[in-house]
C-alpha cells in the first residue's frame, strides 16, 4: 500500500496523515477483463495498488503518480469514483502482518497502522503496454482476470465492486476515452469487452446495430486478415473534436 521507502517512516514526514489513495486498474487481454493486484509474500495477503497524497501535493496529481509508478503509464484514463471511510474498514492487523514480514517494526503508533479514508480511483489501461511494477512494501503486482480474484485485504473486494458499477453505469457514455482496446479492434472484440464487464452474454446482431447507431465507430477499409473467408472489419474509435 506504499509507494516509496520514506512510507515506512514511523511518523509519516511529508505526507498528509490519515488520507489513503486506491486503484482498480482495469485491463483486457484474451478477450477477459483483468485487475492488477499486489502481493504479499509470507503473508497470503493480496489487495489493490494504493498511495498516500504528499504534503505539498494535488489530489489529482498523487493519483496519476502513483499510477505511473504502478503501471509505468501516463497517457491514460483515471477517474474518482468513491470515498470510503466507513470505521469498520479499519484493521491495522493486515498491514501490521505486511510490514514485519518486510523486516519494518510495527509499532501500534506507526502512521500507516492509523485509521485512513481512502478515495477510489480507477484505471483503463492498455494491457499490452503496461508494465507492472509493485510497490516498496509488495512482493509483486499482477494481473487476475475478473472472476479469478484472490481474497482482498480490508474492504478492497468492496472497493472493486463500487469500480466495477461505476464502470458498467458510464460503459457507453465514456468507452472512446477508455484504454482497453487496441486502436484497431473487431465488432466481436469489442462486444467480449462489454459482456466482460457487463457480467452477461449479448445478443450478436442487436449488439452490433446499437454500437453502429452510436456514431461513436469508424470502420476501415483493412480487414483483419485471420480468417480466410468473410474475415470482419476493423473498427476504431472516432475521437472528439
Amino acid at each position: 500500500m506504499t509507494t516509496a521507502t520514506d512510507e515506512t517512516n514511523p511518523d509519516g514526514r511529508g505526507f498528509l496523515p490519515g488520507l489513503a489513495l486506491d486503484f482498480v486498474i482495469f485491463g483486457f487481454h484474451d478477450q477477459e477483463l483483468k485487475i492488477l493486484i499486489l502481493e504479499y509474500k509470507n503473508t497470503d495477503l493480496f489487495a489493490l495498488p494504493g498511495g498516500f497524497v504528499r504534503e505539498k501535493e494535488d489530489l489529482e496529481s498523487a493519483a496519476r503518480r502513483v499510477l505511473a509508478q504502478r503501471t509505468g503509464l501516463t497517457d491514460i484514463y483515471l477517474e474518482q469514483f468513491h470515498t470510503f471511510g466507513s470505521l469498520q474498514r479499519y484493521d491495522p492487523a493486515p498491514l501490521a502482518q505486511i510490514m514485519q514480514a518486510k523486516g519494518h517494526a510495527a509499532q501500534p503508533d506507526h502512521w500507516l497502522l492509523r485509521r485512513f479514508i481512502t478515495v477510489g480511483y480507477y484505471a483503463l489501461v492498455d494491457f499490452t503496454r503496461a508494465v507492472p511494477q509493485p510497490d516498496a512494501m509488495a512482493d509483486r503486482c499482477a494481473w487476475y482476470e475478473l472472476n479469478q480474484l484472490p481474497s482482498l485485504m480490508l474492504d478492497h473486494e468492496n472497493i472493486v465492486a463500487k469500480a466495477l458499477e461505476t464502470l458498467r453505469e458510464t460503459l457507453d457514455r465514456k468507452l472512446i476515452g477508455f484504454n482497453l482496446l487496441e486502436e484497431a479492434f473487431t465488432m466481436h472484440t469489442l462486444q467480449r469487452l462489454y459482456e466482460t464487464v457487463l457480467g452477461e452474454p449479448l445478443n450478436r446482431s442487436s449488439f452490433q446495430r446499437r454500437m453502429l447507431s452510436l456514431g461513436i465507430l469508424q470502420r476501415l477499409e483493412k480487414t483483419y486478415t485471420g480468417k480466410a473467408h468473410k474475415a470482419p472489419y476493423l473498427y476504431r474509435f472516432i475521437q472528439p473534436d
